[in-house]
């Protein structure tokens, strides 16, 4: 299994990317897909997470109304738009899969399987 995440960049405060994970070896239907960030210096910490049943959405507070989460079925991708950026949004943004209850959704051991990550750079 693999999760390969992709779409990271440097952009200024305000502006919008979209990050896209694109597992191999597991279908997104059938794993709770979340999105973590690491900054420089902090412990890594959760942003969002899409479920494996019914597909509900969690978001950490601080990016909620601003991020949205998603997956396309057919593509076996899962999106993370980021809209409203600002420069404490700046990390390495890793996607994760996992088959955990629902209390541990924002929880990074409740994930078996990781990404790479991919860095997010706002400037402002």
């Amino acid at each position: 299994v693999q999760l390969q995440a992709s779409g990271g960049g440097l952009v200024q405060a305000g502006d919008s990317l979209r990050l896209s994970c694109a597992p191999s070896g597991l279908a997104v239907s059938n794993y709770d897909i979340g999105w973590f960030r690491q900054a420089p210096g902090k412990e890594r910490e959760f942003v969002a997470a899409i479920m494996r049943s019914g597909g509900h959405t969690y978001y950490a507070d601080s990016v909620k109304g601003r991020f949205t989460i998603s997956r396309d079925r057919a593509k076996n991708t899962v999106y993370l738009q980021m809209n409203t950026l600002k420069a404490e949004d700046t990390a390495v943004y890793y996607c994760a899969a996992g088959q955990g209850i629902l209390s541990t959704v924002r929880v990074d051991t409740s994930y078996g399987y990781w990404g790479q990550g991919t860095l997010v750079t706002v400037s402002s």
